[in-house]
């Protein structure tokens, strides 16, 4: 009979064979003390690395929809080897295999060492819009920073769709106050984690930068208006997803209504929500969620519907960039960006605009299906800014410049308005896996973490290495002093409405002064 051997031992023997550079020696083992007992990692090339600590309790039962709360308190040390569950969500192709599950409150991190070091921290909130995805990625992996810059950086999970964000204050009454903006909230409660215990990590809790893409940059925009995350961070940076206007609370009022609807529930039944299986909240999400117009921000509506933040309640009393920027985050620094063809990630399923097939005439009518009587002059604007390019190609910049270039430039100038210091990047490198998705949404992340060996998007060809050396560089910069500038790059002026000084990531970066500005003022007045 074989000798049984324990999870820990498995676990620590399976990471030795997949990833090299694991030190097996238990006396290396980094220990951690948090306010919830000591945890222990592993070490991946010189890194010591932590992964699932909970920060805060079980969502279930009783707890959903409800405020997080402190994990239960643990006295023997706990090894945190292995990601932690995702949130519940509907399936989603970018997803994988993840464990998902209700006790989903949990972070991972990545140290160069336990010393007071006082390091940058930089807490990485994923995408997926407000539904779907989890900070356990292997794009998110920190290695690669704490090598290059000697900083900190977390990456979480959090409550998400229908368990993060059903507003049921105005139909279940207080018990419920909180619950349509739950999921911000758990990043708070995330953000208030590293506030008491980063120290014990090597990390500064008075240097936190919280960072994200897409639905992650949404998230990073609505923290910089909401009171309880006042002074939980000191720096932020938005990548492709500037958060302008969500749903105002009569709105949500409407989803919440839809919701139980769904379920064959009224109000009055709202504590039977506790006893449902997951599966039954996500059938009634994914019922609801999808009546909702797809194409509504194509057409030029900001508003946001469906599961996400509410806006006019105490916990987000106000849009974080619309009419204004907060003043909540009047001291934030911030970075902003977003990707030339964002939206070729989201048409690779057209054949249309995959294959490069797309006609003049075919253009012409998608455009005045989303534009109507302005139709023409977005046509030709976008012929004369872009001459080369083929109808497919400039299907996709309209798309992205209408949504996500032209938010980025507005949330931007409303930053600057207020101050500090705005800096704005434009990323038009292009895939060399797969070139016809061209500079597409996400592409940036393994740039920005310099993981591109784990990137099946971005490549690893020498002029890729490079880029992700100069764009990491930049992150960390940033991260350490609110200023991204490094000696690898140009000169890299803030962002004001004067000169728009706009750094263009790409095989050669450079700094240009209001890129496309045909394009700018044409959105500024669609």
């Amino acid at each position: 009979m074989q000798p049984s051997i324990s999870r820990r031992a498995f676990t620590r023997l399976a990471a030795l064979t997949i990833t090299p550079g694991v030190v097996l020696a238990s006396e290396r083992d980094p220990v951690a003390q948090t306010t919830s007992g000591p945890v222990r990692g592993l070490v991946e090339d010189g890194v010591n690395v932590f992964k699932g600590i909970p920060y805060g309790a079980s969502t279930a039962g009783a707890g959903r929809f409800k405020p997080a709360r402190d994990p239960v308190p643990w006295e023997a040390v706990r090894d945190a080897f292995d990601y932690g569950p995702a949130a519940p969500q509907p399936p989603s192709p970018l997803f994988g295999d993840e464990r998902t599950g209700e006790d989903c409150l949990v972070l991972n991190l990545w140290t160069p060492g336990l010393d007071a070091g006082k390091r940058p921290v930089m807490v990485w909130l994923h995408g997926g819009g407000f539904a779907t995805l989890s900070g356990s990625s292997p794009a998110y992996d920190g290695v690669a920073l704490c090598q290059r810059g000697d900083v900190v950086v977390v990456t979480l999970n959090h409550r998400l769709n229908a368990f993060g964000f059903l507003h049921l204050a105005d139909l279940a009454g207080p018990e419920y106050a909180s619950s349509g903006n739950q999921g911000m909230l758990d990043i708070v409660h995330a953000l208030k984690w590293v506030r008491r215990n980063i120290a014990a990590f090597g990390g500064d809790p008075g240097n936190v930068t919280v960072f994200g893409e897409s639905g992650g940059g949404r998230k990073t925009s609505t923290l910089m208006a909401m009171p309880a995350a006042r002074g939980l961070f000191h720096r932020a940076i938005i990548q492709s997803g500037p958060g302008l206007h969500l749903q105002p609370r009569d709105k949500a009022n409407a989803v919440a209504e839809a919701f139980l609807d769904a379920l064959k529930l009224t109000p009055k039944d709202v504590a039977k929500l506790h006893e449902l299986p997951v599966e039954r909240i996500l059938e009634a999400h994914d019922a609801v969620d999808g009546g909702f117009d797809r194409m509504a921000r194509l057409r030029g509506r900001f508003e946001q519907r469906g599961f996400v933040p509410t806006v006019g309640v105490p916990e987000l009393p106000a849009y974080a960039f619309d009419p204004v920027a907060s003043p909540l985050s009047k001291d934030v620094p911030l970075m902003i960006g977003s990707n030339r063809h964002e939206m070729a990630l989201f048409t690779r399923g057209d054949a249309k605009i995959y294959e490069q097939t797309l006609t003049e005439a075919e253009l012409a009518e998608r455009v005045r299906g989303i534009a109507g009587n302005a139709a023409e002059r977005i046509l030709d604007v976008y012929a004369r800014s872009y001459p080369e390019a083929s109808p497919a190609e400039r299907w996709v910049l309209i798309t992205s410049d209408r949504t996500y270039r032209y938010d980025s430039i507005t949330l931007a100038e409303r930053k600057a308005d207020l101050g500090p210091a705005v800096y704005m990047y434009y990323f038009t490198w292009e895939s060399r896996t797969d070139p016809k998705l061209l500079s597409h949404h996400a592409l940036e992340i393994p740039f920005a973490f310099h993981t591109i060996d784990k990137s099946a998007w971005a490549g690893t060809t020498p002029e890729a290495r490079a880029l992700a050396t100069r764009m990491s560089a930049a992150w960390i910069a940033f991260a350490r002093s609110g200023d991204p500038n490094h000696d690898a790059l140009p000169e890299w002026p803030r962002y004001r409405r004067d000169s728009r000084a706009t750094m263009i990531f790409d095989d050669q970066c450079r700094v240009v002064e209001d890129p496309d500005p045909l394009i700018r003022r044409l959105w500024a007045t669609v």
